[in-house]
This record gives structure tokens, sequence and C-alpha cells, in this order.
């Protein structure tokens, strides 16, 4: 009976011990296998060499892929949570989020110069923008208008109260 019951135990440790052997040299094997150079004429061997690099190639831009992909997600999460921490109405909450906005501050700084500065010529000078209108304007209105019995308004009594 101490034969029989050492065998399935032999038979176990052999089996364990194979399986072992087994994982550990499975990867030599094949490296061996596919690492060995082709024949020239043998395009079988070509072929599954370029197969093989192509699957490893492929492999590692899933694996890139796959990092990127999971990064962005994470980047959206963290967005969405930052977004629901502040309501869209709180202006100090949401400048933390998007920055003061100093771009924008700029611009309307540079605006309000500019209409700050701005004159319309002439500048300090109306008596000659009179002068000058009088001088060409009643001559570009149609026949009649300067004449003070057919026109409500005539373009002289208007100079004449602008001071020309």
């Amino acid at each position: 009976m101490s034969a029989v019951k050492a065998s399935p135990r032999r038979a176990l440790s052999a089996a364990v011990l194979a399986s072992v052997l087994t994982l550990t040299l499975a990867p030599a094997l094949t490296s061996v296998a596919y690492g060995a150079e082709c024949q020239p004429e043998d395009q079988a061997c070509k072929d599954q060499e370029a197969n093989a690099a192509e699957a490893k190639e492929i492999e590692e831009q899933q694996k890139k892929t796959q990092e990127a992909a999971t990064k962005a997600d994470k980047d959206i999460k963290d967005a969405g949570k930052k977004l629901e921490e502040c309501p869209p109405d709180s202006a100090s909450c949401m400048e933390k989020l998007a920055g003061k906005g100093g771009r924008e501050e700029d611009g309307f700084k540079e605006m309000t110069t500019t209409i700050s500065t701005y004159k319309p010529e002439p500048a300090g000078n109306a008596a000659q923008a009179v002068e000058s209108t009088c001088a060409t304007f009643p001559a570009s209105l149609p026949q009649g208008s300067s004449d003070p019995g057919q026109s409500p308004f005539p373009a002289s009594q208007l100079c004449s109260l602008l001071g020309s």
C-alpha cells in the first residue's frame, strides 16, 4: 500500500516539475525558433517573421493608445468634477478654473485708451470746419434750397447761425 501512495505523489511532483519547466523554457524555445534566421528560399519563414514584427508594432501602438485614452478619460473626469464644484454664476470660482482673463482685460484697456484719445477732425478749430462747410455745402443742395422764399430753412440762414 505504501508503494501505491508513493507513486501518485511522484507522478504529481513530476507533473508539477514538467509544467514549471515548460512555462519557464517555453518563451526561450519560441524565441529561438522565431529568432533563427530564415533560409533565403523559405518564404513561409520570412512571412512569419514579418507578421511577428508587425504584430509586435501593433501591440506597442495599442498600448500607447490605451494609455493616452486612459489619461484623457482621467483629465475629462477631473475637469467635470471641477465644473460640478463651481456654480456658473460664481465669477470668483470660474476665475479660479479658467484664469483671470488677462488678454480680455488688456483688450478693454487698449480700446478705452483708443476711444479716450480719439478726436474727430478738425479738433480745436471749429471755425475752419464751418467756413468750408458753408462754402461748399449749399452748392450741393438741389436748386432753390438756398433761396429764402422756397426753402423752409435755407442753408445761408444755417451758416449765419453758425457764425459764417
